[in-house]
């Protein structure tokens, strides 16, 4: 259990380290940041995603019907 909470510990450091580095770099504020990241990038990421799966799963379904209606025809 120790070692998760360390794991747990050492992505958080890592991540907000990360996230004041990139703030300096763009010279704004942790708080603006984060509001971009979760306020519009991880919301547009779980939007694209959800759109790219419900693509693949129309084209498998379409595409195992051609397949089911081709050995149905045989």
């Amino acid at each position: 259990m120790d070692y998760i909470e360390f794991i747990g510990g050492f992505i958080y450091a890592y991540c907000t380290d990360f996230v004041i580095n990139f703030a300096n770099i763009l010279n704004l504020s942790y708080y603006e940041i984060n509001a971009i990241i979760f306020c519009f990038i991880w919301p547009l990421l779980t939007l694209v995603l959800i759109v790219l799966n419900m693509y693949k799963y129309l084209a498998l379904k379409k595409k195992s019907r051609i397949s089911n209606s081709t050995y149905q025809n045989e």
